[in-house]
Order: structure tokens, then C-alpha cells, then sequence
């Protein structure tokens, strides 16, 4: 992908906890760029320094140590036998990891570049936790904050939303979207594109890794790579790592469908509606085959009190919050 900052309307850009993705149109199309939103410390030299210019890999250089940021990292990370380290924790800017603020603002400014002109981004933010309190100001600020420095005309969507601006149009944007990433799990119901319902649960997609990881005795980075890898959620699992992401994986999917099922039933506000609408799943979380199989069976044990007339998966469920993100750039701003 050619550098954002090089073509021309607007952008969307899904700020995930674990990857940062930016949409653009493209000759009638859309185009993505995905990094991962994680960094790693490597020993300083200027040997590799130097490699990682001619390589074009996304680093700095900060007291005597190289920085490693994007999709790299998770490669030193593995070969150091370490963990990466997040900018994002839980759907928002880490409060423990001290150079969170610093390296948001070098990710992104990598992902998107500098705008000379005015132009038009918006960007996600997830929606408050079920039971906790709303935690979402700083965050949504700082990195409109960050946007705007950038030189861009900046709005925010609800992720959720934004799945449901990028799949359902063919339901005049009527139905709920899930986004299913790796700090949160958002969820979103709109009726007619105006949101009536929104909320999220922190079990996701690191929270599998990590305990997984606490179970096995890897490292949550090298979860993480097999989840991604081979991980699957049909037939037998015959080694216990994949048995282990087995478990943790449903119970995530259980803890969703019941939250949807408490929340749903408590909330006053929700629309009458003549006929069932449909359910879109996204997002990193969603890609194991068989997860919206399983999901689909559990949501039916739970008996929603919303009726549903399909369950499907985004058609690029890694791109679908970008997407809907630049959709609503596009028309909203």
C-alpha cells in the first residue's frame, strides 16, 4: 500500500488493542493497511540500525536502545523469547506501560502520515465496559488529540457501529455488530443506522492468550501465533495447547452471549421491531473456522430476547471496523 498521507479523501482507522488498520478508498474499492499495536526493545547497534532502514521496518531509536515497532515486533519479541509490549490494554491506552503515549504517536503517525490539506479521518472508540465505570474520555481525547495534530479533520464511531456501517447496509444499516477483537469485545445494535444499544466485555482475544499462557507455560506472544496459525474450533483437538484455546475460546463466546442476553432484556429504550434482524461478527477473534458455528449454538441455548434472522461473519472480519470507520468519514463528516 502506498503511503496514506499520498492519496487522496478520507481515511478510516480502527484503533484496536491489538492491531491498528487503516481504510482507504481505492479506485472504486477499498484498501487496508493492518500493523500490529505493539513494540519490543532490541540491543542498539549501528549494523542493525542500519538493516532495519534498508528494510524499511518502523523503529526508533531512544536512549541507546532500538525500538521496534508494528508487525516487526512480534517477530523480535519471539526470537528475544519475550513478550511484546502494548501501547493498548483493555480496548485503551495502557495506564502501566510508560511509553504508551509515545508510541501510540509513532504508530500511528507511521500508519497515517501528515496531512498538509484538510482532510477527513474517523476513528474508533469501544464502547463502556458492562459493570464498569466509563473510563472512555481520556483515551477517545488523546487520540483525537493525536489525529488532529496529524492535520486531520477527526471524528470517532462507536466500533461496534462501525461494523454495521461497513456489512449491513443491504438491512439500511438495522441489526448488530460485534466486533470481536483482542482488549474488547464491543457489541452494537442500530436501528436504521441510529445506535440504540452499545457495550462491551473485557474477555477477548488477549484474554485467551494470557490465560492460555498461564495454563501452558508459554509466553501469551507465542499463543497468540499458534491461535492465529492453526487454531480451529471444529473436530478434535489433539494437542493441549489447542484444547486449551478451546475452552477459553468458549467460554469468551458464552460471557458475550449472556451479556447480550442481560443487557438486551434490561435496556428500556430498544426499538419495536417487525421482523428479526441480522448479526454480523468481525474482527481478529472471529477467524478460527467453526467460531461462528459455535457461536450461533450458544446464542440459541441463550435464547436472546432480540430476535436474530442470521448470524454471519464480516466479510473481512480483520478490516471491518477500518471500513466502517472510513464509510462514516466519507458520508458523515
Amino acid at each position: 500500500m502506498k503511503n496514506d498521507k499520498t492519496a487522496g479523501g478520507a481515511l478510516g482507522l480502527d484503533v484496536g488493542t491489538s492491531r491498528i488498520c487503516v481504510a482507504r478508498e481505492d479506485n472504486g474499492g477499498y484498501k487496508f493497511r493492518t500493523e500490529l499495536n505493539a513494540f519490543v526493545t532490541i540491543p542498539h547497534s549501528k549494523m542493525t540500525e542500519n538493516v532495519l532502514k534498508r528494510e524499511n521496518i518502523p523503529h526508533s531509536v531512544q536512549e541507546g536502545k532500538i525500538v521496534v515497532h508494528g508487525n516487526e515486533a512480534e517477530k523480535f519479541a519471539d526470537l528475544l523469547n519475550v513478550e511484546t509490549r502494548r501501547t493498548m490494554t483493555g480496548g485503551l491506552l495502557s495506564p502501566s506501560e510508560p511509553e504508551s503515549l509515545t508510541m501510540i504517536r509513532q504508530i500511528l503517525g507511521n500508519m497515517v502520515g501528515e496531512e498538509n490539506g484538510p482532510r477527513k479521518l474517523c476513528f474508533t472508540v469501544p464502547a463502556p465496559p458492562v459493570g464498569a465505570q466509563d473510563s472512555l474520555t481520556y483515551h477517545e481525547a488523546t487520540i483525537r488529540q493525536i489525529l488532529s495534530d496529524l492535520g486531520y479533520e477527526v471524528r470517532s464511531i462507536n466500533e461496534g457501529l462501525a461494523v454495521i456501517y461497513s456489512e449491513l447496509e443491504a438491512s439500511n444499516y438495522t441489526g448488530i455488530g460485534i466486533s470481536c477483537g483482542g482488549g474488547l469485545c464491543n457489541v452494537c445494535m442500530a436501528y436504521l443506522s441510529v445506535p440504540v444499544l452499545a457495550f462491551s466485555i473485557p474477555r477477548a482475544g488477549d484474554y485467551i492468550d494470557t490465560s492460555a499462557a498461564s495454563v501452558t507455560g508459554e509466553l501469551a506472544n507465542r499463543i497468540r501465533l499458534v491461535k492465529e496459525e492453526s487454531f480451529h474450533m471444529n473436530g478434535f483437538f489433539t494437542d493441549k495447547l489447542h484444547q486449551v484455546l478451546g475452552v477459553y475460546y468458549d467460554e469468551m463466546i458464552r460471557t458475550l452471549v449472556q451479556a447480550m442476553r442481560e443487557q438486551f432484556a434490561g435496556a428500556k429504550t430498544l426499538p419495536r421491531l417487525g421482523r428479526p434482524i441480522p448479526l454480523v461478527l468481525s474482527g481478529g477473534s472471529t477467524l478460527p473456522e467453526g467460531f461462528r458455528d459455535r457461536f450461533e449454538k450458544i446464542l440459541k441455548e441463550e435464547n436472546l430476547p432480540v430476535p436474530v434472522s442470521e448470524v454471519r461473519i464480516a466479510s473481512e472480519p480483520l478490516h471491518g471496523s477500518a471500513k466502517g470507520a472510513l464509510i462514516a468519514a466519507v458520508t458523515d463528516l
